[in-house]
């Protein structure tokens, strides 16, 4: 355990999950088995080993599958209210252990340890969201053309649910997927990032525990662990009818197409540019506050960054002066020191990813306001701390219509009305959040109009990072069109069925068809 591990209590934080033989990989719960290559999680805080695993193989997959598709003829039985009990007793579990959790996400991401500990609360927050859902899946009733006759819809598990998740939210987005879909009736199946390896583990540790408890089979809650080859063997596979995949647009559209390709579903969250517009209108502090936390929060690394900030030309100096004065505040360290604002991106990778954009920028007339660069020595030797830069760019640059994980915040001028902004926003592929910094009604409400924001996310006063659990959470266009979280995201993880009952002994046909025998 390295010096900066063992100051900040990782090693206890690992025992409490149940992590001391990091030696896991796939696992249909308490039992944990694998023969696939072995791979390393390195932190990015100190770039220290964490821990090896064991990826899944072909024969583990399958071992994992007959294990998922049992439970699934068990589970779906069980009353939904139930099943949201076992999801109350999840959520209680991940209250205790929410310190050594975050900490763990915190160490082994690279995301500050207050993010770490949101993250958590997130995961609780959707259990509790999914323990009254577990009372309300309801259908509708509708009125029959035909006398005697009683119509109604309702909803029922799908089965097997695929889940691959990114790195940026190592456990959050997992437990939007399977809180849901345990209430629902399903069973998942979940491929974590192979960056963040150990957070997926701990979380199957804690589930596991859970049912043991409750006497209930191992294969509600299934993990696998390795590259997209393991992933490939989920998006192929016509016994999971739909995989729900968090990442990148190139990752998504494979991942669309081989499902699409057996006819199943898809759940897809991708990419994001997410834009903050500056009206005249404007609060500046609040401005501020939400563009550097949206810029530099998880390094950058949030699929609902700020990435760019659309100003009007009359507020644009204020507007410039003041976040580059922020910026200058910014302490950039270790994220299990609270004082510091930003902390690592997840590798080094991801470092040449930062650099090759600023260059890009450079070369397509950028301006660099405050300059980049990667910090060495001392307490930054893992060589993945980088310092936000912001570039004052157009909206047209390549490389800003494509989205960095990393924290570059490129400076846009718009003239004119709201609408102008609004264009920009808009021009690009990316579809997920969006925002408006104004004290004007007028440009709120067309900011939220049909011909507003195209986004899945659009926010007034407030940045594009940080959404609650109760809406739905998604993207379009090339974001993937995908809602996890709250409203009636339920309804992608069951099928529906419409009932037509006949209690007469007559039996006439819809649209007044004559067939007499």
């Amino acid at each position: 355990m390295s010096k900066t591990a063992a100051a900040f209590g990782i090693d206890e934080a690992l025992k409490q999950l149940g992590l001391q033989e990091t030696n896991h990989g796939t696992s249909t719960g308490s039992e944990n088995f694998g023969s696939g290559d072995i791979i390393s999680s390195f932190s990015p805080v100190d770039g220290a080993l964490i821990g090896k695993i064991k990826t899944t193989s072909p024969a583990d997959y399958e071992k994992v599958m007959a294990a998922a598709t049992s439970a699934f003829k068990e589970w779906r039985m069980v009353p939904a209210p139930q099943r949201g009990e076992i999801v109350r007793q999840f959520g209680d579990r991940l209250r205790e252990l929410k310190e050594p959790l975050g900490k763990l996400v915190s160490y082994e991401m690279g995301k500050s340890y207050q993010e770490g500990l949101g993250e958590v609360q997130e995961m609780i927050d959707i259990c509790d969201f999914a323990v009254g859902l577990s009372r309300q899946l309801h259908g509708l009733t509708m009125h029959s053309e035909r006398p005697g006759h009683r119509m109604y819809e309702q909803y029922h598990p799908l089965g097997v649910v695929g889940i691959i998740s990114a790195f940026n939210f190592p456990v959050a987005v997992w437990a939007w997927n399977t809180a849901l879909a345990w209430v629902c009736g399903d069973v998942c199946v979940w491929k974590p990032s192979e960056k963040t390896p150990l957070c997926g583990i701990a979380c199957q540790n804690i589930i596991a525990e859970v049912l043991k408890k409750n006497n209930l089979p191992e294969g509600i809650s299934c993990l696998i662990n390795g590259d997209y080859k393991v992933g490939e063997l989920m998006t192929q596979d016509k016994r999971i009818p739909l995989v729900s995949a968090t990442g990148s647009i190139r990752m998504g559209k494979i991942v669309a197409q081989a499902v699409a390709a057996r006819l199943g579903k898809s759940l897809l969250e991708l990419g994001g540019n997410n834009a903050i517009i500056v009206s005249p209108d404007a609060d500046i502090k609040m401005t501020v506050i939400g563009a550097v936390f949206g810029a530099v929060g998880t390094a950058g690394q949030r699929c609902t960054s700020t990435r760019r900030l659309i100003v009007h030309e009359s507020v644009y100096d204020k507007v410039k002066d003041a976040i580059t004065e922020a910026y200058k505040q910014l302490k950039i360290g270790n994220p299990l020191d609270q004082s510091n604002h930003v902390g690592p991106l997840i590798d080094t990778d991801a470092v040449k990813m930062y650099l090759s954009a600023l260059e890009k920028a450079k070369k397509e007339g950028g301006n660099i306001l405050v300059e980049g660069g990667v910090l060495e020595g001392g307490g930054y030797a893992s060589g993945c701390y980088v310092k936000p830069a912001i570039v004052e760019a157009q909206n047209s640059f390549k490389i800003v219509q494509e989205e960095t994980f990393a924290p570059i915040l490129y400076l846009l001028k718009y003239s004119g009305g709201v609408e102008n902004a609004i264009e920009q926003q808009n021009g690009v592929v990316q579809g997920l959040s969006s925002a408006i910094m104004t004290n004007s009604l007028r440009e709120a409400e067309h900011f939220l109009s049909a011909a507003g924001s195209d986004c899945g996310i659009a926010n007034v006063n407030i940045g594009t990072s940080g959404a609650e659990i109760g809406g739905a959470f998604g993207g379009e266009k090339e974001t993937g069109g995908g809602r996890e979280s709250g409203s009636d995201a339920w309804k992608v993880y069951m099928r529906r069925q419409t009932n037509t009952i006949n209690y007469t002994t007559k039996l006439p046909l819809a649209q007044g068809i004559k067939f007499d025998l």
